[in-house]
């Protein structure tokens, strides 16, 4: 977990730097024009879609952590939102073995980059839309019984989130939906599928 902190506080700073330039050059005197970053959180109700199950894949349930910044590029209209988040997801699948029923939980933890174009409806309401990078730092299947480590997803993931937000003074309620473009499981034309609700807090 120590290595995931330090994967995730390394890229998020390169992100401040990155927007801490792009804010230097934008040239506005408005004190509403500043970068802003912050901490967030939620729970991933996470799936794949396709695959080859028997009696097809669950939804797993877990949690997002991470951290986020908000650039500016047009005052009060159009902000870029890049973020880095320790995601877990994966999916639960049922399978008939023998006349008996077993339940397998494939956890699948990624390193994921969001790059989100935000759009500002107003004060508090924002639409966001863009392309996520992600990682694959950990791959298990843990059975009733068992636990086992696999190499059966692939180590990139590239998918599109789409999603909307509160912000309240300093306080963010956000929710948002993401789907892959490339296969995750490998042979089986599989698909991330993930909602995520969560909070987050301006620093």
């Amino acid at each position: 977990m120590k290595k995931v902190f330090y994967v995730c506080l390394t890229l998020f700073s390169i992100h401040y730097s990155s927007a801490q330039e792009v804010q230097s050059s934008v040239s506005s005197p408005s004190s509403d024009n500043k970068g802003t970053y912050g901490i967030k959180g939620g729970l991933n109700f996470s799936t794949i879609t396709k695959g080859n199950f028997d009696e097809g894949a669950d939804p797993r349930t877990s949690y997002y952590i991470g951290f986020f910044s908000e650039i500016p590029l047009i005052n009060k209209v159009l902000s870029l939102q890049p973020e880095v988040l320790y995601s877990r997801q994966g999916f639960e699948t049922n399978f008939r073995l023998l006349g008996t029923n077993y339940k397998q939980e494939y956890r699948i933890d990624y390193i994921n980059v969001p790059v989100l174009a935000k759009i500002h409806l107003g004060r508090v309401l924002a639409v966001e839309a863009g392309p996520q990078f992600g990682f694959k730092i950990n791959e298990k299947i843990k059975s009733e019984n068992s636990t086992s480590t696999n190499d059966d997803v692939n180590r990139f993931d590239t998918a599109l989130g789409a999603g909307l937000s509160l912000k309240i003074d300093d306080f963010l309620i956000s929710g948002r939906y993401t789907y892959s473009f490339n296969e995750v499981i490998k042979n089986t034309d599989s698909k991330n599928s993930v909602f995520q609700i969560g909070i987050g807090f301006y620093f």
